[in-house]
């Protein structure tokens, strides 16, 4: 058997980088193929089933980092709050470049896109959600207010990289995850 020439991590982060920025619809083969330095052929080689495989093989990628980064910290009991906190934004700067990158969520759920992945993006954005309510418990929130900062914390965070990459003012996002960690130490 021949030794791969593409690590599969190089070619998630190559099909992450083109779907990031072209989004399902916009992103073509020949761009796929660049980027991960694959030629088309093995390229549907890998993945049999197209784009579309392709794009949930990212979600799947992006998602097992947030879990194993970001949400590890966050949900991590043997931690004080506040440094949890801190430690699951730093993670979340990583994710998104300092704000210079776009989320998946919002690259994948245009045209075609959300019809596809509409469920695994319900269910992506639905963790960050849970995520950040148990945060806001370990801040003594009760369930209520809890829940409703933490749907807060998604729209401000998915809001800023919006404006981040509209205004190409990545002061933005940092001000964002500022302020959301003083939100919450200050309850």
């Amino acid at each position: 058997m021949r030794p791969q020439k593409v690590l599969d991590i190089e070619i998630l982060k190559g099909l992450t980088k083109v779907f990031r920025s072209k989004g399902y619809e916009g992103a073509s083969l020949k761009e796929l193929s660049e980027a991960t330095g694959l030629k088309k052929a093995s390229l549907y080689h890998r993945f049999q089933n197209g784009k579309q495989e392709m794009a949930d093989a990212v979600l799947n990628h992006l998602g097992k980092w947030v879990i194993n980064n970001v949400f590890r910290f966050l949900l991590d009991d043997d931690i004080e709050p506040q440094i949890r906190l801190k430690n699951g934004l730093s993670e979340i700067r990583t994710l998104y470049n300092n704000g210079k990158e776009t989320c998946i969520f919002r690259a994948l759920s245009m045209q075609t896109g959300i019809e596809l992945f509409e469920d695994q993006i319900k269910n992506g954005m639905n963790e960050w959600i849970s995520t950040f309510k148990e945060i806001g418990r370990a801040f003594q929130l009760n369930e209520t207010d809890a829940e409703q900062k933490a749907i807060q914390v998604l729209i401000e965070i998915q809001g800023s990289l919006i404006v981040t990459k509209g205004l190409g003012d990545i002061s933005i996002f940092e001000n964002t995850l500022n302020n959301i960690e003083l939100k919450y130490i200050n309850e």
